[in-house]
């Protein structure tokens, strides 16, 4: 039961936002009393670090099934950020914009280790983009991972509209990837670029 309840507040707090979503919203959309969700959660705080922390395990489940399947570096980039407008989709509020608001403390845990998981997946695709010929070899791979999620996090938690977030979050893409590319990179961003847009 505590993982249904986990999986329901997840699916509600992303579409209408960690604010909004009460308790009994939770247990009305559930069939089940609101006793039965404080048997499990003490309180909201508690049950959105859960669900925050079950949403973390998803998002990076999906960005491990993706680099498994040997794209390129750039492609992968932009199969995970599919990935991230399809999951985010249904809502209009952005969920981290939201949960920054909202819930500071909570925030910062997400993003603590958000920042550690990102590191490592952008210094590989970086290292992967560089032995394929797509990314320059003299690039300092720490600073542009710290560029990157810099502008990525920023969006994320200052931008209110998913939408919104989303549209800028591609435009960084591409101006991460342009900072990087070789010229057959460049050819395989627009290339992605076109894909993406279909």
């Amino acid at each position: 039961m505590k993982d249904k309840i986990i999986a329901k507040a997840s699916d509600l707090f992303l579409k209408l936002g960690f604010k909004s979503v009460t308790m009994d919203d939770i247990a009305g959309e559930m069939c089940i009393s609101k006793k039965t969700i404080y048997k499990y959660f003490c309180n909201k705080e508690i049950l959105i670090e859960e669900s925050t922390s079950m949403v973390h395990k998803a998002i990076h489940q999906s960005i491990d099934s993706i680099v498994d399947k040997n794209h390129n570096a750039i492609e992968e980039n932009f199969e995970i950020r599919r990935m991230f407008k399809e999951m985010f989709k249904m809502g209009e509020a952005s969920p981290v914009y939201q949960l920054k608001k909202h819930y500071p403390e909570i925030y910062e845990k997400v993003i603590s280790r958000e920042i550690n998981e990102c590191n490592t997946i952008f210094k590989q695709n970086i290292e992967q983009g560089i032995q394929q010929g797509l990314y320059r070899k003299d690039i300092i791979i720490n600073t542009y991972v710290d560029f990157y999620y810099t502008l990525i996090f920023s969006i994320n938690g200052n931008i209110s509209s998913e939408k919104e977030a989303n549209e800028l979050e591609l435009q960084a893409l591409e101006y991460h990837t342009r900072a990087m590319a070789t010229p057959a990179g460049m050819i395989e961003l627009e290339k992605q670029l076109k894909n993406y847009h279909l």
